[in-house]
């Protein structure tokens, strides 16, 4: 694992990038990120043109022997080209204007700025493609952030109805595949269809969802085009982004197919203030270090969207300014972050940022330095991992690049489909219910049981993992039935999966629609529920209580447990199962433990806080509970830490 840190060179004198440049090697980080909001600072003028001070900045870095990770600036157009080009500024759904005075005030749509970008990033490949310092591109910065993913301006417009003459040919196709019948709403042509807001009341959810569609393609374009200016230009370097936490606005799968690498920006005590899918109490117990999932979960997620290889961006270094409330993590919280990411296979964890701004919208965003130049708390422990990679270095026998090498791939796949979430989040049904939410809980269950999860797409091989999870996959594609129709492993289908078409309809056959093959059952009702309404289960497998999504299932399949009418919930043989309820965590974590054991896998209930992850030989273990937790695992040799974890403890074991 290497270590780096997101820098700024222009918001500092000059005098201070030796210094900078030679405190970082000391603290032990390699990496170092700049240059993805500097458009102004290159270009105060339309084609004036300012290198010098980033020429400067690259030779001070590579001269201390630090690896640049450059970014394109692109997230950040500056206001001369705003007022040149108005028409690229994104529209909410309201209608209103996104103005210039912060940041991502662009929409992906408009081709005058795609020009734009294109003329700055071919500028920056041919002036530093070959630097000897830059090792590696960053393309833009935060895709999606604000809100920035839907807009609905002219150039959205121009581009939705391109994208559907594009999918359906003719717009009879269109009308069908939307069932326009319903309500009078047939079109004549592409150029009647209109974006999906300011309507009256709910616009068609087939509407929407292919309007949601564009919008991630239109992503997925901007970024292509960055990619290949740099390939052309930077032969040899790893082009990489930076995604977010519980972010699905755009579908990361399909942008990381034309990248090296993923990286995303972990923030995880900002990000357990702000979501709702947090609990009061989680968000008391994990206050300063964060619920113990949710670096997890986007590790593997990530990690699935980069083709096996994960960064880490940015990492949170102290209090943030965003959130709701923005505590100080506990001592040893961002050792513990970084050890974890390592364990989820990240090749780099990169703190944001050393040094913290006096100035701007992040002025209480802490970084390694103080504002004033001196080290804060997080420093000391960024220091103290890089001792401890070394450490484990000797006693492997590994050098940096073999110990990165290590086996990351988990023994469980959980499926994560953007396209099901879009589907899903369009018409819940019931306020409490989320597609993410459900899979992170699924996923959370998963590691409480002490299991290494690779969360995958719909895309991949799954003859590997001998147990497959699909929380809610809303469509099951021809390719997708093919591989699961084939699939040797144990099988869970929760609920939701294959209740809509390609086209947002409900199935002929009803759900769980093609998965009807292995799973002869009909979903025949659905019950949506409040939060509140959490009715009883029981049977063969446990007992405990269903929440937010229950269907009436009319099968002869084996019922493992039913509802308080004797309806079933969870339903199969064999190796195919079916759920058709939302469980609450107990008795959800009960009913996996028996998958696993179908599936030869093996299960422990984990003590509260403490989550484990298996590399190669490697076993990790962290303490994200208040209480010192005791683990130790059989067969195993301590490397860092021991069996006595406090909190924000680390523990390193090597089987035998």
């Amino acid at each position: 694992m290497k270590l780096g840190v997101c820098y700024y060179p222009e918001h500092w004198p000059k005098s201070r990038w030796q210094h900078d440049a030679q405190e970082m090697r000391e603290i032990g980080l390699e990496y170092v990120r700049i240059g993805e909001f500097s458009w102004s600072t290159i270009e105060p003028e339309p084609g004036v043109l300012h290198w010098e001070w980033l020429d400067e900045a690259l030779d001070t870095l590579h001269q201390h022997g630090l690896k640049v990770i450059l970014g394109t600036p692109t997230a950040t157009p500056p206001k001369w080209l705003v007022d040149r080009y108005p028409s690229m500024l994104a529209k909410d759904e309201h209608g209103r204007v996104r103005h210039f005075g912060s940041r991502r005030h662009y929409t992906f749509s408009s081709l005058d700025y795609r020009d734009e970008c294109r003329r700055m990033v071919t500028l920056m490949a041919e002036r530093y493609g070959q630097h000897p310092a830059v090792v590696s591109w960053q393309t833009d910065n935060e895709y999606g952030c604000h809100d920035t993913v839907l807009s609905y301006a002219e150039a959205d417009l121009t581009a939705f109805r391109l994208w559907l003459k594009d999918k359906y040919g003719t717009i009879d196709r269109l009308n069908t595949a939307w069932g326009n019948v319903f309500w009078s709403m047939d079109y004549r042509s592409f150029e009647e269809v209109d974006l999906p807001n300011l309507t009256v009341t709910e616009a068609n959810p087939s509407h929407r969802l292919d309007f949601q569609r564009c919008c991630s393609d239109q992503v997925v374009a901007f970024n292509k085009l960055q990619v290949d200016i740099l390939r052309q230009y930077s032969k040899g370097r790893d082009l990489v982004h930076n995604y977010m936490g519980f972010f699905t606005a755009f579908d990361h799968h399909k942008v990381g197919q034309d990248l090296d690498v993923a990286s995303w920006d972990t923030y995880p005590l900002g990000f357990l203030d702000q979501e709702a899918i947090y609990s009061q109490k989680e968000k008391q117990t994990y206050l300063r270090v964060g619920h113990p999932d949710f670096g997890a979960f986007h590790h593997d997620l990530y990690r699935g969207c980069g083709k096996g290889r994960l960064w880490i961006m940015e990492q949170q270094p102290g209090p943030v300014n965003w959130a709701p409330h923005n505590p100080t993590p506990a001592e040893g919280a961002v050792r513990l972050w970084t050890w974890e990411a390592f364990s989820h296979g990240a090749e780099l964890v990169s703190y944001f940022r050393w040094r913290q701004a006096p100035f701007g919208q992040e002025q209480m965003h802490a970084g390694l330095l103080r504002p004033d130049g001196q080290g804060a708390e997080a420093a000391k422990e960024v220091a103290q991992v890089a001792q401890e990679v070394r450490d484990l270095s000797h006693a492997l026998g590994l050098n940096a690049e073999e110990l990165m090498a290590l086996p990351k791939s988990g023994n469980v796949a959980l499926m994560f489909d953007y396209d099901a979430c879009w589907s899903l989040d369009i018409q819940p049904q019931s306020r409490a219910y989320r597609y993410l939410s459900w899979c992170y809980r699924v996923y959370e269950a998963l590691r409480e049981l002490g299991l290494s999860v690779d969360i995958v797409s719909n895309q991949v091989a799954l003859d590997t993992y001998p147990l497959l999870v699909l929380p809610a996959q809303a469509h099951i594609s021809k390719d997708l039935q093919a591989r699961l129709n084939s699939y040797q492993g144990v099988l869970l289908a929760g609920p939701r999966t294959g209740s809509k078409t390609d086209t947002y309809q409900i199935p002929e056959n009803l759900a769980p629609g093609p998965l009807a093959n292995l799973l002869p059952l009909t979903v025949e009702r659905v019950d949506a529920l409040p939060d509140h309404t959490k009715p009883p289960v029981f049977g063969l497998w446990g007992e405990g209580s269903l929440c937010h999504w229950h269907e009436q299932i009319s099968t002869d399949l084996p019922c493992l447990l039913k509802d308080e009418a004797g309806k079933p919930v969870l339903v199969g043989h064999n190796k195919h199962f079916y759920l058709g309820s939302c469980l609450e965590k107990p008795l959800l974590k009960a009913s996996l433990a028996k998958l696993c054991e179908k599936a030869g896998l093996a299960s422990e209930y984990l003590p509260l806080g403490v989550r484990v992850r298996e590399r190669g030989k490697l076993m990790f273990a962290f303490n994200y509970g208040p209480q010192t937790a005791h683990y130790r695992p059989n067969n195993a040799q301590c490397l860092l830490g021991g069996e006595a974890l406090p909190p924000a403890g680390v523990a390193i074991w090597q089987r035998e």
